[in-house]
């Protein structure tokens, strides 16, 4: 049995679902914590920002869980909480917009990577005391693979969730 991609979702199922894919990104978080902060990083849980480009309702609550993430495992203070829920905000929403536009999905793997390397850098480099560059290539690599893996994410939700015709 495969479920309908398109068509009405109701508000309740859109609120269960968020809080679904938060407790996901937080458990994830939680697990790969010991690589996923720092300036070596492969934060595995923002593969998740692709599954925005499916169900687009999942940008604010993506955002979030970078958010929440940040404030309860981050350590590093105000700057790397805000500013990793608006990366997440704007990570989410561009995977959203290509989905809208029905892109490809390996597409994807562009914000994922580029917009959290370029972006977190912003005020990592400067908390830890990294250069710039040094720090943004480095965010780039574990980034395309959180990337990547956001492709295959993609394509089995939307196998999961396919028309049927």
């Amino acid at each position: 049995m495969h479920l309908h991609l398109n068509g009405p979702r109701s508000t309740t199922w859109k609120l269960v679902f968020s809080a679904l894919v938060i407790a996901i990104y937080i458990v994830v978080m939680y697990f790969t914590q010991s690589f996923a902060f720092g300036q070596y990083q492969i934060r595995i849980a923002t593969a998740l920002y692709a599954s925005a480009y499916v169900f687009p309702f999942l940008t604010l609550p993506l955002a979030l869980s970078n958010l929440l993430a940040n404030m309860v495992m981050g350590g590093l203070g105000f700057f790397d909480i805000v500013g990793g829920g608006l990366v997440g905000l704007a990570t989410a929403g561009v995977c959203a917009i290509l989905g809208k536009k029905k892109v490809t999905e390996w597409a994807v793997i562009a914000p994922i990577a580029l917009i959290p390397a370029f972006g977190v850098s912003l005020w990592l480099s400067g908390i830890l005391g990294v250069p710039y560059w040094t720090l943004a290539l480095s965010l780039l690599v574990g980034q395309t693979i959180a990337g990547v893996a956001g492709v295959f994410l993609v394509k089995g939700l939307k196998y999961i969730w396919r028309d049927q015709k």
